[in-house]
């Protein structure tokens, strides 16, 4: 006897049974939805890149959580951990052919080996939408605009809707001020993008392995603490350009209906290292979700940075896993039936080309349609019917089809009618 496989799915990923496959589908067409509204195109990748893609980017704590290994070519490889990269590959690839600015938008599936927690796990899929080619925070604004409008067409209560807001420029200027040079910044700020996480004396202490000693991370610390424009106006310069970025985006927030929602937090950073300008996370504010639902910012220098001509570019990412946990706990995931509109039901095996032949003239008219072959009793039929959500039930039985008619009955309803079979039940061979 052969020894029993493991049933469970590999630590980290999910196994997604139908019922959970039609919730996925209504949440991926409401991404695809909210894009299409924006006017952006849809595209995708495969989700093997090379790993040279991704491990460039000294610094980032994605190079360690990369699923990566040497195909059979000898080729370096990595299951995409993101898809931003890709997207810079691709606009690469085209160069000049593409009319800018792009507005993309896709769904896409990413791994990353890390520690699993609530709203994360090691395979996910995320939507992205990004501009390309825009330097203007306008694009900023568009892209939260739609973000917004997801969440709201998903019922989530637009005052539990909060951006926390920054700028990479703002930190980078301050950090420069510091002492703290363009080498150590990434590695730095992937420190304290954890800080609201492990807390202010173990960002102390990290800090410190990166050669920031005890009084300048205070000041970092200072600068995370800042809250608001008018804070922010207090502490960094007039003409600092993140600031007028910050201040320009909040003016066109206003104009798309989202200003209440945005708090401008200095405590944001992201920790990738490509972001260049405004940074951002998206919270629920009424539920028990600890962790941000989505994330987005500016990556100016990323096509530069691969070897490409430099072009602005910003977007956002947004994941299935939290998302969906932060809809359930507000109980606005719907109750999905099948989506089976009849049931087909030949009582004897004599009978199934006659039901087949039924099935195919109903599929023709657009219906969405079952074939029950299992010649089981009838009751179970009728209950399997209701279970489904089905509208309509036939059956067809050897005296039924002699005479060349189905029973049609309204699921749920005693009263049965009766319908001609196609070519009088006839089925030919030939």
């Amino acid at each position: 006897m052969s020894q029993r496989i493991d049933t469970q799915p590999v630590k980290g990923t999910r196994d997604v049974y139908p019922d959970d496959m039609r919730v996925r589908q209504w949440l991926f067409a409401h991404w695809r939805k909210v894009a299409a509204q924006f006017g952006f195109e849809e595209y995708d990748a495969c989700v093997l890149e090379s790993e040279s893609l991704y491990v460039r980017k000294a610094g980032d704590e994605i190079t360690g959580q990369l699923y990566n290994f040497t195909d059979k070519g000898g080729r370096q490889v990595a299951l995409r951990p993101e898809m931003t990269p890709t997207l810079a590959r691709m606009v690469m690839a085209r160069g000049a052919q593409l009319a800018m600015p792009l507005r993309w938008n896709t769904i896409a599936q990413c791994f990353r080996y890390e520690r699993m927690q609530r709203g994360r796990k090691r395979e996910h899929f995320q939507w992205n939408m990004d501009i390309v080619g825009l330097a203007s925070v306008a694009a900023e604004a568009e892209l939260m605009a739609a973000q917004a409008a997801f969440l709201q067409a998903v019922g989530l209560p637009s005052a539990g809707i909060v951006f926390k807001v920054s700028h990479r420029g703002i930190l980078q200027h301050y950090l420069q001020q510091l002492g703290i040079d363009d080498q150590r910044f990434s590695a730095v700020c992937v420190v304290i993008d954890k800080h609201d996480k492990i807390g202010p004396e173990a960002t102390v202490q990290l800090l410190a392995e990166h050669g920031v000693d005890a009084a300048t991370a205070q000041s970092i610390l200072e600068l995370m603490a800042v809250r608001g424009l008018e804070q922010l106006r207090d502490v960094v310069a007039a003409d600092n350009p993140g600031l007028n970025d910050l201040e320009q985006l909040m003016t066109l927030a206003a104009a798309y209906g989202i200003a209440e929602s945005i708090t401008i937090d200095c405590s944001v950073v992201r920790g990738l290292s490509y972001y260049t300008g405004t940074v951002w996370e998206l919270f629920d504010a009424s539920g028990s979700v600890p962790r941000a639902v989505a994330g987005g910012g500016r990556y100016d220098g990323l096509l530069e940075h691969l070897g490409g001509t430099p072009a602005p570019m910003v977007g956002f990412g947004f994941g299935d896993v939290v998302i969906l946990d932060v809809l359930s706990e507000h109980g606005l995931l719907p109750a999905l039936d099948k989506g089976i509109d009849d049931v087909v039901f030949p009582l004897r095996a004599e009978v199934f080309p006659q039901a087949a032949a039924l099935a195919q003239q109903l599929r023709g008219q657009g219906r969405h349609v079952v074939v029950d072959y299992s010649e089981r009793r009838f009751k179970h039929i009728i209950a399997r019917a209701e279970q489904d959500g089905a509208e309509h039930l036939y059956v067809i039985g050897p005296d039924e089809a002699a005479r060349g008619v189905a029973k049609k009955r309204v699921v749920g309803q005693r009263e049965e009618s009766e319908i001609a079979l196609p070519n009088g039940g006839t089925v030919s061979q030939e």
